[in-house]
Order: structure tokens, then sequence, then C-alpha cells
């Protein structure tokens, strides 16, 4: 069984700077903070992760790397251009042997995924929110509409 992690960057602030550019506020940082705990205490080992390149993002995944070990990494400016279809895409070419995937993004293109994924009703992610799907399928190339169930919010 596949796991695939969502996780939505943490609460940034406003800068001079681009939307690209905008960097987690203290608040963000402390709340990413209890959320790596949390997933310390549980062991998680993560096979990939696919992080945007703004800069929040890349905050949100330094921050995580401290608690949770994360055997591959990718760093992509499609997920913060990205749609549905771009996230989708990059899941069906996840390796695989890649038993659990996480994406560090943002939304409402998480929120879209979640659902799409889970075929739940839309859960708008907040920023720091993670969401862990239990996917149905056995290849990462056959993720869909419904094809896997919404196991638990972490904030």
């Amino acid at each position: 069984m596949k796991h695939l992690f969502l996780l939505r960057h943490g609460e940034a602030g406003f800068s001079e700077g681009t939307d690209f550019q905008r960097q987690l506020t203290a608040k963000g940082k402390e709340n990413l903070h209890r959320l790596g705990e949390e997933l310390k205490n549980r062991e998680l080992v993560l096979d990939v992760m696919y992080c945007s390149s703004a800069e929040r993002t890349m905050e949100t995944a330094n921050i995580l790397q401290s608690y949770v070990q994360i055997e591959t990494e990718f760093f992509l400016k499609e997920i913060y251009d990205g749609n549905l279809q771009t996230l989708l895409k990059i899941l069906e070419n996840c390796p695989s042997h890649t038993g659990s995937c996480l994406i560090v993004g943002h939304n409402p293109i998480l929120s879209l995924l979640v659902s799409h994924v889970s075929g739940e009703n839309y859960i708008n992610m907040r920023p720091g929110m993670m969401a862990i799907i239990e996917l149905e399928v056995n290849e990462w190339k056959m993720i869909g509409l419904s094809t896997g169930s919404l196991k638990e919010i972490l904030q």
C-alpha cells in the first residue's frame, strides 16, 4: 500500500519581494516545529519529497527534515506554477518502488488534490496543515479520482 502526504507550506508573511520570495512567519515556523515533533514521535520515514521551489515551501521542507527522515528530495518550480494535472503527473512518475511520497506545496492546488484523490469534499488546507492519504493502488501511475482514502489531517 502506498501513502501520500500533502503539506501546505507554513504561514508566510508579506514582504517587499515577489510572492515566490515570501518567507515563513515566526508563528508559521512554530506550528511546523509542533507538526515535526508529532511526526518524529511516529518515527516517520518518507521515501521521496517533491517540494515547490518557492522560499516558503523550501523553509517548510527544511524544518520538516529536522524531524523526519526523507530519502530523496526534489525541488520543482512546476509545483509553484502548476495545477492539479501537474501534481498528478509528478505523482504518476514517482518510481514504483516508492512507498511514501510527500508533496510540499500551495493552495488551492493541494486542497484540490486531497479532494480529487480521496473523493472527499473540498477541505481547505490551512498553512502548515498535512493530509495523509492511503492509496488503494499498487503503482503511482494509477493514481487518480477516488483512488485513496483520507486517513488523517494534522496541523
